[in-house]
């Protein structure tokens, strides 16, 4: 499954290696893709291995808020 979520707060290059290690390190999560110029992150994932909620919970715990 792919989803893109809302992401505030990221402003360069440190923000966008940040919530990309963060969500790479979950088990299910395929592919990361973070577009900071519109405050979003395309994420791909098996959605019978982790939820939507441990990703929004995954970002929100490196100091970011998820729409």
């Amino acid at each position: 499954m792919t989803t893109t979520l809302q992401v505030q707060g990221m402003t360069c290059n440190h923000c966008k290696m940040a919530v990309t290690n963060a969500l790479q390190e979950l088990e299910g999560v395929n592919r990361v893709e973070v577009h900071l110029e519109k405050g979003t992150v395309d994420v791909d994932y098996d959605e019978t291995k982790i939820s939507l909620d441990k990703l929004k919970e995954a970002i929100e715990e490196q100091g970011y808020d998820v729409k």
